[in-house]
């Protein structure tokens, strides 16, 4: 590409100094003949008065005084008269480099001035040189700006094609290079564009993938507990059959959740939200984490209003309790007491703990994703809260220090939306 701009600059540059050099030089050569054709006849029309006025005086032409002021030109000099007068001043040119002009009185004086046309040609030539010093100069100003536009032209296009390939072998970083050329400009500004959707959505795959891990880790844990009582209770037939019924609710769950997130990467979570039974969903997750709690040497408590009924889904809210119940398990102390109450426009369920709570610094940040105070992933808050979200209510840090947190539930019969809405989970 280089080589074909430099080539057709070139050659708009030659046509064009042709065009107008030719004509040019023809035009400063009929310039000067015709300057020097002038410069002799004023001369012989001068030499004319200058006779004219002897002549009237009765004075003879001073031949010296004329060869003095006249050096580089021949002159002849004819009068009438008895005998005619005939004066000749100078050398004569060469009759193949002669310039002649003349002129003539009616008292019949004739003068002609002849000069050497090589002074002539002399100038003549020193304005075409000048002219193809010119031509040359300006031949070499457009292979000159033509090597710079074809650098200016090609190094960003191959810019252009680096971060396109980079952009393909999954390097999404924008590039934010800009070139002063408005076409060069829109096709980088188009890559970079192209660039943020691409790390955008490789972001959101390994936010999903780490969502996913997250979320079916707590099923997973659940079913784990369920096996381990299994296990222990090996000569009790009706512990066995009582934990093999609970481990095979937790593998329903965890079919739930795959499900749901395979739902949320197709971006199809449109679930018509239900009315959920509350004291159903509540002595399930005790049920599930009693187990864990007493291992651990702590104790689970249930207060408040029974019978309570919110619109949402059963998989969802089950999630946020569960992500509360563990993150009370792992980070809090004492007992963890779980209450629920009914306000004007909402269903709450509080889960609160006797632990040591939640850093002061640590409070105003304990939804974002990847905050943690104590070595865990930062995720199980921020996936409950988009649960929550998802579900038409909301998760709140009520009390840092012991730590309580509030799930908002939607009340039946509630005015509104009847479609839960997509969260980012």
């Amino acid at each position: 590409m280089r080589r074909r701009l430099l080539s057709s600059t070139l050659l708009v540059a030659v046509i064009g100094v042709l065009l107008l050099g030719i004509p040019l030089g023809v035009a400063v050569n009929r310039l000067i003949e015709e300057e020097a054709t002038q410069e002799l006849s004023s001369h012989a029309k001068s030499l004319l008065g200058e006779v004219e006025y002897a002549r009237i005086q009765d004075q003879p032409v001073d031949e010296q005084q004329l060869e003095r002021k006249y050096s580089d030109l021949y002159i002849q000099i004819y009068a009438k008269g008895t005998p005619p007068q005939v004066i000749t001043v100078g050398t004569e040119p060469p009759e193949s480099q002669k310039m002649t002009e003349d002129a003539q009185s009616e008292n019949g004086v004739y003068v002609a001035v002849s000069r050497d046309k090589t002074g002539v040609e002399r100038e003549v030539r020193a304005w075409l040189f000048l002219i193809l010093g010119l031509a040359a100069a300006a031949l070499a100003v457009a292979v000159g700006l033509a090597i710079v536009q074809s650098r200016r032209l090609t190094l960003p296009l191959s810019d252009l094609a680096m971060i396109a390939e980079r952009l393909g072998s999954g390097d999404a970083r924008p590039s934010k290079h800009r070139y002063g050329i408005q076409e060069l400009d829109r096709v980088a500004e188009v890559l970079d564009r192209s660039a943020t959707r691409i790390s955008d959505l490789l972001a959101r795959e390994r936010e999903f993938a780490t969502d996913a891990s997250h979320q079916l880790r707590t099923p997973l844990t659940g079913l784990t507990m369920r096996l381990e009582e299994i296990v222990a209770a090996a000569d009790e037939p009706g512990i066995v059959k009582e934990e093999g019924e609970a481990a095979i609710v937790q593998a329903e769950r965890l079919t739930a959740v795959i499900d749901e997130l395979l739902a949320t990467a197709r971006r199809q979570r449109q679930a018509q939200s239900e009315i959920v039974e509350l004291d159903v969903l509540l002595d399930q997750q005790f049920i599930e984490w009693g187990p864990a709690f007493r291992r651990a040497g702590r104790r689970l408590s249930l207060v408040g209003t029974r019978g309570l009924q919110a619109l949402g889904t059963g998989g969802g809210i089950s999630q946020v309790i569960s992500t509360l119940l563990e993150n009370s398990l792992e980070h809090g102390g004492g007992t963890v007491t779980v209450t629920t109450s009914a306000r004007d426009r909402s269903i709450v369920i509080e889960v609160a703990d006797q632990g040591s709570g939640i850093p002061d610094e640590l409070a105003p940040r304990v939804f974002e994703r990847n905050v943690s105070g104590r070595g865990s992933t930062g995720l199980g808050l921020p996936l409950a809260r988009a649960l929550a979200a998802a579900d038409g209510g909301r998760l709140e840090l009520v009390r840092a220090r012991p730590a309580a947190f509030a799930f908002f539930l939607r009340q039946v019969g509630e005015p509104g939306r009847n479609r839960v809405v997509r969260g980012p989970a």
